[in-house]
């Protein structure tokens, strides 16, 4: 059946007020970086959250230690839904840490904050983390190693270790350990933790993790993207009901 020229200027103007939203958002995600006025010995890429200027050190030998739009794209979606997603108080997470802006963003609206990756980037990961949060945050964060789905019972356990928040930002890419990563989603995602995760959309790996992903959690699409390639998730667990449900029925 042939679209009527009604149906097809109404989805017309979807796409086109799709595509404003989506560039409007990407605008208001990117304004938060800044550059030094100054060059100055050491390179900096300058961010500003919470009224705070963030400087972050970047390693461009390692992938882990370079900052992916991904972070920026969950640091907004934090700082602007603190009455949906308030972190203060709350025990967080956050997974393949890289330069730490997430890590340092979510100190800074008031989080616990546990901070994870490879031990080859601990090093710039601890400084960035330090030099943005020193004397500005409730709590001081936790910077540690954790390699994917090993000794996760040891340095994890359910019983004590309990958190609200799980934070990811671009840690699925084309690399072998997609496994691991469900394992350790699987292994810290309890009943009343919410996983936030933002991803970059590159090769079919991105996209056969996403399906997987559903296969073990719920998941609900915050942001979507396209001029960036990104898109924004809530996950949480299939044997519980969301939070939203259990207040509706309250």
């Amino acid at each position: 059946m042939e679209t009527q020229p009604s149906e097809a200027m109404e989805d017309c103007k979807t796409k086109q007020e799709g595509a404003a939203g989506d560039a409007e958002l990407a605008k208001a995600v990117m304004s938060h970086s800044f550059h030094p006025s100054v060059i100055g010995a050491e390179t900096w890429e300058g961010y500003k959250f919470s009224d705070v200027e963030i400087r972050i050190k970047e390693s461009t030998d390692l992938y882990g230690a370079v900052l992916w739009p991904s972070a920026m794209v969950l640091c907004h979606f934090l700082e602007t839904n603190r009455d949906k997603y308030n972190l203060l108080d709350k025990n967080v997470i956050e997974l393949g840490a890289g330069t730490g802006l997430v890590t340092i963003v979510s100190s800074l609206l008031g989080a616990k904050v546990t901070s994870t990756d490879l031990p080859d980037v601990m090093g710039n990961l601890q400084y960035n983390v330090m030099r943005n949060t020193k004397d500005q945050c409730k709590y001081i964060p936790l910077v540690t190693e954790l390699i994917w789905g090993q000794d996760l019972d040891q340095r994890f356990p359910r019983a004590t270790h309990r958190f609200d928040y799980i934070l990811a930002a671009d840690v699925v890419y084309a690399h072998p350990y997609l496994e691991e990563l469900m394992d350790t989603f699987e292994h810290l995602c309890q009943e009343n933790t919410e996983i936030l995760w933002a991803m970059r959309f590159r090769l079919d790996p991105e996209n056969s993790f996403v399906d997987r992903f559903r296969q073990h959690f719920h998941l609900e699409e915050l942001y979507d993207l396209p001029s960036l390639n990104i898109k924004l998730y809530r996950g949480w667990r299939k044997d519980r009901t969301t939070k939203d449900t259990r207040e509706a029925a309250a």
